[in-house]
């Protein structure tokens, strides 16, 4: 009985067991599904959509795909894209699938291998504003190509297989404010091709295949404030050949092939701040040429076939404030006041001038407002202290030049050790000047060896100029004096003379009236007066004449006494 009861009640409880494991199961797997269905919309999504090496980011709508293997333009992304980049991958033309990102400002897709872009390839970015296309393999585009950018301001193509650009090439870009067409091949440009970009602000032509600066191309461009245009094979630069840049502010015309500028190349250009003819062939500088820029801050003219830097190289360039000349092969000399026009320059750069020998004393002198000077890798062998007013300075390089370290240059060894101790003037900073010769000194550093190592056994060099002036000038006081009293020698002796002579007559006056007066002379020779015919003498006249006849007597002249006569 009893087991029957036991039986019963193991089978009434293996029913609920049963259940609660089911439950249990139904539970988790619910729980893990209904996950599933929270999460992975969003993430799961994101993950799909995302191209191999790119990061998507759907809060900011930014797209950045690094290097990587694409061929063509993704279409799964997110359609309210804004900026988009693929930098570096192997996309090889823009197809149909830009229409499905309209809401495009930013678009890089440089370092590709595009070649080939379809009339209306962007009709649907309308709020583009930056297209970088450069360094691909476009090798042409019409007045088309970019038709319905109407917002777009700043356009690359630099690096590209462009050799020309046809009339309106860019009309469908009104608004555009920066081009660069750089690093081409273009060798003919339309006199329309630039025609409705009245805001275009910068323009890059450089590095092309242009003959001649492209004058009548260039006449809409009345906002331009920059213009590159080196690099090219110009030879020369015809008359006013910018005045219609009534704006510009910089031109680079750096490697343009020029080996001379007229009077009136820039003429024109009043408000030029900035320009580069460096890496040309220009046989002298051309100062006349340069001299209407009156408003030129900075200047760059290294590389070119210059020997020499003139007395007033510069002069009519008043606000001139930095000049670069680097690079120069022939330039063997700076001779003495050859920025003297130029009282406001603040950086001079001349630097890796391999034939650079000399700069004469007091070549960089008078510039108040020089702070920052390098004379790095030219062929110095020594300075001089009048060169320029190191004392101003807030940068100076002199390092890698032939530097022949003796006795003549410890002025500057003393200076260098002065400014890094902070002792004179404000804080340089300065790169150590390091000795070529002689060569036991060859490879240390100016400012660690000791006047005797210079071999200097006398004192400082400048000490002695200033012993000798002061010594000169002692001289010469002394010579002026003695010249001075040896002209006036004789009115000298006649004041000396006459001193003595004027206090012997005092005394012997006083003498004389002391033991003749008026009153006993009167008493003992009476005179007659005027009635008895006689010759009257008056008391005065009696006493002058004794007065003289002491003085002519005192220099031993004998007088006929008043009796005689």
């Amino acid at each position: 009985m009893t087991t029957h009861t036991g039986s019963k009640t193991s089978r009434g409880h293996r029913c609920p067991r049963g259940m609660m494991l089911s439950l249990l199961v139904a539970v988790t797997v619910g729980m893990v599904m209904a996950a599933a269905v929270v999460v992975s919309p969003v993430e799961a999504a994101g993950l799909a959509n995302c191209p191999l090496g790119c990061q998507c980011d759907d809060d900011t709508l930014v797209v950045t795909c690094g290097e990587g293997q694409l061929d063509v333009l993704p279409i799964v992304l997110n359609p309210s894209l804004q900026r988009l980049v693929i930098k570096n991958n192997k996309i090889k033309t823009i197809d149909s699938s830009m229409q499905f990102y309209a809401e495009l400002t930013f678009l890089d897709l440089s370092y590709n291998h595009l070649f080939n872009m379809p009339p209306r390839t962007f009709a649907y970015q309308r709020k583009l504003t930056e297209l970088h296309l450069n360094h691909n393999k476009v090798g042409s585009i019409t007045n088309k190509t970019f038709v319905g950018l109407v917002a777009l301001t700043v356009l690359n193509l630099r690096g590209n297989f462009l050799d020309e650009l046809p009339e309106g090439v860019f009309a469908g870009v009104p608004k555009l404010e920066e081009l660069n067409l750089g690093q081409n091949r273009i060798a003919k440009i339309d006199p329309k091709a630039f025609a409705g970009l009245t805001g275009l602000r910068v323009l890059y032509l450089d590095d092309n295949t242009i003959s001649a600066v492209p004058s009548p191309a260039l006449q809409p461009l009345r906002a331009l404030g920059e213009l590159y245009i080196g690099l090219n094979s110009f030879a020369a630069i015809p008359k006013e050949a910018f005045a219609m840049l009534t704006g510009l502010a910089k031109l680079d015309l750096e490697g343009a092939a020029l080996l001379n500028v007229s009077r009136d190349s820039f003429r024109g250009l009043e408000r030029l701040r900035t320009l580069d003819l460096s890496d040309n062939r220009l046989a002298r500088i051309p100062t006349a040429e340069l001299a209407v820029l009156e408003r030129l801050e900075e200047l760059s003219l290294g590389q070119n076939d210059f020997e020499s830097i003139p007395p007033n190289a510069f002069a009519g360039l008043n606000n001139l404030r930095v000049l670069d000349i680097s690079g120069s092969l022939k330039l063997t000399r700076i001779e003495s006041g050859a920025f003297a026009h130029n009282t406001n320059l603040e950086e001079i750069v001349i630097a890796s001038n391999k034939m650079l020998t000399e700069v004469q004393d007091g070549a960089l002198s008078g510039l108040p407002h020089l702070r920052r000077v390098v004379l790095k890798d030219n062929a110095l062998t020594t300075l001089t202290d009048g060169m320029l007013s190191w004392n101003d300075l807030v940068e100076l390089d002199l390092s890698e030049n032939l530097i022949l370290c003796d006795c003549q240059i410890l002025w500057l060894r003393n200076l260098l050790v002065s400014r890094s101790n902070g002792t004179v003037g404000a804080a340089v900073q300065q790169i150590p000047v390091v000795c070529a010769s002689p060569d036991r000194l060859r490879g240390q550093v100016l400012q660690s060896l000791s006047p005797e190592l210079l071999g200097c056994t006398h004192p400082d060099r400048q000490q002695q100029a200033i012993i000798c002036v002061v010594l000169v000038s002692a001289a010469a006081v002394l010579t002026t004096l003695a010249l001075v009293i040896y002209k006036c020698r004789r009115r000298i002796q006649e004041a000396v003379k006459g001193s003595w002579g004027s206090n012997g007559i005092g005394r012997k006056e006083r003498e004389y009236q002391k033991t003749f007066s008026e009153e006993d002379y009167s008493a003992r020779h009476p005179h007659p007066g005027p009635p008895g015919g006689g010759l009257a003498i008056h008391p005065t006249t009696l006493n002058n004449y004794q007065i003289n006849h002491q003085h002519h007597h005192s220099h031993g002249i004998r007088h006929i006494p008043v009796t005689e006569l």
